[in-house]
Formats: structure tokens, sequence, C-alpha cells
């Protein structure tokens, strides 16, 4: 990750697609391995339920995580991969490694590349929550691997970066977010130059069609209540806030090279029809399923095969009524953030991440109030250095920036509130 170049002013990606077209490395039909990033929070459960459902498929060659080492144990026992990591020091010294299947090789803090790049693996699930995933996807891609990216934070930071590494080392990258996932499904019903615009559903979260009034004293509590999907905490208040939209704007604006004006978000709270995209004839094609992460997660691993899988199936007679919505941008103004970096580049996604991961993390704590994070955010990415063309050392610099204004914002707040 040492000396790259600065930001390229533009990116092709040729006639093939949108994103990098690489063949898989192995054949559609063989079995493929593959190494799972953050393998106890929710998306790689899931991942690993997957594969443990298409056995002559997909088998399990490395699983990491950072402290949760008593599920990362029990993974490792169920699924006897090749590799084992766990990245936080005082953790990894306390892994009962002589307790490991005699197959499976223990790898601490600093090792994780060994497994990414090893030459038996061929898919890397990155799944890793917040910026900490960019390591990961960028040693992945640099080793050529297929990537299913489940770390929309890696794209918010440095997407025209790890799609250029990507195209260069020719290298695929798969989403696994469920809207994203639902708009490489319904692309590929079109040619990308046919492509008029994408809009991503979003289900409102746990306050949807509440005011600015009804939020200004929302708990933890309240704000970790999602009514449709069961997530980590910090995946939870970002779909509370519609930062996780935001991110999901800025994250298809790299995915799929777009233009920011031809993205667009439509509160869908059924979180059946997982995203739209408009074609230029006016055909419209969506993906459609049950609130399932198991489904993204199967076909990015599986792809371009459709296999059965453990994923829920619809049944149409409790489908019941769908609805549409226009977000409420004046109570939500998350998501004008999103729609505003996307257009800008550079250094703001970075930025804006870094502040949003603080902000939750204060929130968490009860260190700082549900509106407060948005507007932490606001005021941060206002004040930041921009640089239209930066290096992943400069965006490493203001991630750090970012984090640490968070924490002064918080104090400056509580000062004046007094």
């Amino acid at each position: 990750m040492k000396g790259l170049p600065a930001l390229p002013g533009s990116l092709a990606f040729g006639t093939q697609g949108f994103l990098v077209s690489a063949s898989p490395t192995r054949a559609s039909d063989s079995l493929r391995r593959v190494v799972v990033l953050g393998s106890t929070g929710s998306i790689g459960v899931n991942t690993l339920d997957v594969v443990a459902h298409l056995p002559e498929r997909l088998r399990i060659h490395g699983l990491s995580a950072h402290s949760r080492t008593d599920e990362l144990l029990e993974q490792v026992h169920a699924c006897k991969p090749r590799f084992v990591a766990v990245t936080d020091p005082e953790s990894a010294k306390r892994f009962p490694k002589d307790t490991l299947p005699a197959e499976t090789r223990f790898l601490g803090p600093g090792e994780l590349d060994v497994m990414i790049a090893d030459a038996e693996t061929d898919i890397v699930v990155t799944a890793v929550v917040g910026a900490a995933g960019l390591h990961g996807t960028w040693t992945a891609l640099e080793a050529g691997k297929t990537v299913a990216v489940a770390n929309k934070e890696t794209l918010v930071m440095a997407g025209p970066l790890v799609m250029e590494l990507a195209a260069r080392k020719h290298a695929t990258v798969l989403p696994v977010d469920s809207e994203h996932s639902a708009i490489f499904q319904a692309m590929q019903g079109g040619r990308r130059n046919e492509v008029a615009r994408v809009v991503l559903t979003a289900s409102g979260g746990p306050f949807r069609g509440c005011t600015e009034a009804d939020l200004a004293h929302v708990t933890v509590e309240q704000a970790l209540r999602h009514p449709t999907w069961r997530m980590g905490p910090k995946i939870s208040i970002d779909s509370a806030t519609m930062m996780n939209k935001a991110l999901e704007i800025i994250e298809a604006r790299w995915l799929f090279d777009l233009e920011p004006d031809q993205i667009e978000v439509v509160i869908h709270p059924e979180s059946i029809i997982h995203s739209f995209v408009e074609f230029t004839d006016g055909s419209v094609l969506a993906q459609l399923s049950p609130p399932d992460m198991r489904l993204p997660i199967q076909y990015a691993l599986t792809y371009p095969d459709r296999l059965p899988g453990p994923a829920r199936k619809m049944r149409w007679d409790e489908v019941g009524t769908f609805r549409f919505e226009t977000p409420d941008r004046g109570t939500f103004v998350a998501l004008d953030l999103g729609f505003e970096v996307s257009r800008r580049g550079g250094t703001s996604g970075a930025v804006l991440n870094a502040a949003n991961e603080a902000a939750v993390g204060e929130f968490l704590t009860g260190k700082l109030r549900f509106l407060d994070i948005a507007r932490a955010c606001r005021d941060i990415l206002d004040r930041h250095p921009y640089a239209a063309r930066p290096s992943l050392e400069e965006l490493a610099e203001l991630d750090l920036w970012a984090r640490q204004e968070v924490v002064r914002w918080k104090a400056k707040t509580m000062c004046l509130t007094r």
C-alpha cells in the first residue's frame, strides 16, 4: 500500500461491464475456497451458513476476527479451515492455539495477508465493519483475487483507488450489500450504456415518519430496534440516521461507475424490493426477495451461477402491498451528505466515513445525542482540507484527523449547551 500513485482523472472499465470483468479464479462449477474477514459478525456468520449448505461448491479456507475469539474458535472447529487469524494483539496472545485442528495454521496481527494472498484462496469476503476493512480488500485485489465486498466503507473512503487497482490487477469486485447486489443483478438485463439511473431502496429504519423534534431525545435502545433487518450496532445506527443509505449512494457511484445524478433513493418499508435499475427505453428491472442477507452473499460466492441455498423464499400470499415514499431529507440530513460526497469525490468520502464512525461510537456510549451524529459529520466535512486526487496515505491521515475532530466537536458542543 506504500507509494501508491495519485488518483487518475478518470477510469475506464471497458465495454464488458461496470465492474471489473475477470474470470473467476476457478471454473464456475468447481470448488471455491473462501476466506472470510470478520467471520464473527452478522455477514460472516451468514457467509458460513451459505458455505455449509453448498459443500460441493464452497469451502472455508480462512477465517479472521478481531477480538471475539470464543465465537471464532467455535467456527474453526466447525469449518476446519487452513488458516485462522486474530488481529487484536491482546486477543491473539490469549487465543488457545493448542486447541486448533491439526490442519489449521494460526496467524497473528500483521499476518492477515498470508491467507488472503494464499495461492489456493479463490474468494475473499470482506465483512469487517468500518474503515478497518480497507486493508483486507486492498490486499486481496493486489493479489488478483475475487473480492465479495460487504464493507461499504472501503468504496466510500477510496472508491476510485480501489476500482483502479482492481482493473490493473485483473481482479473481480462483487457486491454483497443487498441493494448493490440487486443493482448488479438487474443491470444484467441490459448493456452498461443503456442504464439511465438506479434507485436504492431504504426501509426507513426505526424512525420512519418521525420529525426532527421526535428525534431530539432518542435512546440507544430505540435506535438499535430496526424493524426489518438484524444487524450489528454500528450498521443499525447508520440505518436509523439513514447514513447507511448515504454511504450506499457513494458506494454505488464508484462500484458501478455512475454519475451522481443517476442515483436516487426511495423508502420501501417492506424491504422486499432491494433496488431498481431504469434503462434508457423506460424499462425498470428490480430484484425482489425476503430480507435475508444469505441470498446476496451466495450470489457473490457462486456468481455467475444460481443454486438452491438456505435463503428464505418468497411467499406471495404473504407479501401484501408494496409501499414507496419520498425520503424526508429535512429530518434525515445524512442523505444530502451522501449525494454531496458522491459529487465531490476526492477526500470527502474518507472524512465523512471516519466522522460518522467516530460519532456513532460516541452515541453508542451515551456521549453524543442522536441528531448530533449527522451534525458533527456536516461540520467536519465542511472544514476538512479537501483534495481532489488524494493518495491512500493522505486518506489515512484524514481518517485519523476526522475521528479526532469528532471528539473536539463533542467537547465544544457540550460547553456551548451548558
